[in-house]
Order: C-alpha cells, then structure tokens, then sequence
C-alpha cells in the first residue's frame, strides 16, 4: 500500500457525480475564456489596433535589435539581482536562524519588511530620497538594489525552510561529537539546505526578473523601457505590449522549466 499523502489526508477522492460536476465546470470555463478572448481580438479589430501599421515594424532588424539591447540590460539586472539576494538571504537566514537573541530577532525584522515593502517603493526610495542623502548612483544600481532587497526577504524564508527540513537528529549528533553550532550548521546542515531549496532559488528568478520591468521609473533602458519607447514613437500600443508580454512568458517559462528539471533530478520539491 502506498504511503498517503497530505492531500489524500485533507481532500476525499472526488465521486462519479463530483467528478461530473468538475468537468462540467471545466469545460463551461474554458467557454467563457474563449467568448472572452474572441471578444477581446474582436474589440482590437474593431479599434483598428490588429491594423498591419501597427505590425509592421517587428519585421524590421532595427526594432529586434532594440528590444535585444533591453532585454540584455534586463538579464544584466536580474542576474546581479539574483547573486546579491542569495547572498543577502543567506546571511538573513543565518541571522535568524541564529542563537543570539537580538541578532536572532533583528534579522527576522529586517526579513520581514523587506518581504512585506513592494519593489516600486524600495525603487522611489532610491531614486528620490538618496540624491537627497547626496549619495548618487547610475540607473542600473537604483533599479538592481531594490529589487535586491525585495527579493533577498523571500530568498531569506526559503532557505530557513531548507534549514527547517534537514532532520534535527542530524544537528543533535554534530554537537555530541563535540562541533560547535556554527560548524555544524556551516559543515552539516547547510550544505543539505541548499540542495534541498535549489529548484525553489531558481524558480524566484521569475519574480526578479519581472520586477525589473520597474526599470521606467529610473529610466533604465531594459526591454520595458525600450518597448515604452518603441510604443512611443509608433503608437502601437497593443502590438508593441503584446509582443514584449510573450517575451517575459517565455523567459520565465524556461526558468520554472529549469526549476521543475533540476527538482525531478534532484528528487527535491520545489518549496514555495
């Protein structure tokens, strides 16, 4: 017999008449989606907004080759994004985890705003109050710091969870052998840790790379900005947003792809 699992702990197998009711429901949804979707394509064309003007200038190179400059300036922020919140997560984590009481209590503060405060105020903070400060910096780091410290409050949990899973027993018999609480966490349970929230680290990239989209604010020229340019120019308002739309799902579709990859040849799930 097959060990149950939570679900089949809180949730009966659904009966013939339930399941009935499901695909009923089911299909009735996907009814409303495509009326809705017909609606909407037929409102574009209405508007004249599927005109072929309006399409146009993504048959040029000099238009992808516009949009490939942003989106390099966007993997350039995420991916410095990402490195500065795993390390700040970390050292969150390590903090929290900690058995120094006020470093223990601070780190949870620090974990907590930086979860619960939107990137667009970490981002206005930057932007507006530093020069105030007389602290200047370029777009890049106005726009790559907040969303650091955005994400670094959830990197920060996700590794306590991994923390959190690695048996107790395993941190008891370090310290009957006579290690220290930071040789054990640093030589035994953090190793396990990270392996254990690996596909959960990339599978957050998703949200760093979306709150890059943010870059207008600062005027940081990543794919955002360059299509708002681009709908600028040529009024194509519903073309340009569309075909940026299918680029940020694509990308963020090979992440949760690389994520779900790693979690399968790990054995590990994906803690979210």
């Amino acid at each position: 017999m097959s060990a149950k699992t939570m679900r089949d702990a809180l949730y009966e197998e659904p009966g013939p008449k339930t399941r009935r009711k499901m695909i009923l429901g089911s299909a009735l949804s996907l009814v409303a989606l495509v009326v809705l979707l017909a609606w909407v394509v037929w409102r574009f064309w209405v508007t004249g907004q599927l005109s072929a003007r309006y399409w146009e200038l993504f048959t040029w190179r000099t238009t992808w080759r516009y949009l490939l400059a942003g989106l390099e300036g966007t993997f350039a922020v995420a991916l410095t994004a990402a490195v500065l919140s795993l390390v700040l997560g970390l050292v969150l984590m390590l903090g929290r985890t900690s058995h120094i009481r006020p470093l223990s209590a601070l780190c949870a503060v620090l974990t907590n705003v930086l979860r619960g405060v939107p990137s667009l105020l970490f981002i206005y903070f930057f932007f507006f109050a530093m020069p105030n400060l007389g602290i200047k910096m370029s777009a890049f780091w106005m726009l790559c710091l907040p969303v650091t410290l955005a994400a670094s409050g959830v990197l920060a949990e996700v590794f306590r969870a991994g923390v959190n899973a690695v048996p107790r027993g395993q941190t008891e018999a370090g310290l009957s052998i006579g290690l220290s609480r930071w040789k054990v966490k640093t030589k035994i349970v953090l190793p396990q840790a990270i392996r254990y929230v690996i596909p959960s680290l990339i599978s957050q990239l998703v949200v760093v790379v979306k709150d890059t989209a943010l870059a207008y604010v600062v005027s940081y020229p990543d794919l955002m900005q360059n299509a708002q340019v681009l709908r600028t120019n040529y009024d194509a308002l519903v073309s340009t947003f569309l075909v940026v739309a299918v680029i940020y799902i694509l990308i963020n579709s090979l992440i949760n792809k690389a994520a779900v990859a790693v979690s399968r040849r790990t054995g590990v799930k994906i803690i979210r």
